[in-house]
């Protein structure tokens, strides 16, 4: 696993405990809008990093087997 994937699993697993976390701790409040939208964003952030690890390893790959 390179170092890059590891560090966005890492990033993840962070972003999801403190959500979880958050949400329980919000009770019957629920989650506010800008909280959600911070939520959203640092999803699409840590999905794009992943998106990255993995295509840049797969063209080293590639780029190997040539």
């Amino acid at each position: 696993m390179t170092s890059t994937l590891l560090a966005a699993r890492v990033l993840l697993a962070g972003h999801l405990a403190r959500t979880s976390r958050t949400l329980r701790n919000r009770g019957e409040d629920g989650v506010s809008t800008l909280e959600l939208v911070i939520i959203v964003l640092g999803l699409i952030a840590v999905a794009t990093l992943l998106v990255t690890a993995i295509t840049l390893a797969v063209t080293r790959r590639t780029d190997q087997i040539n």
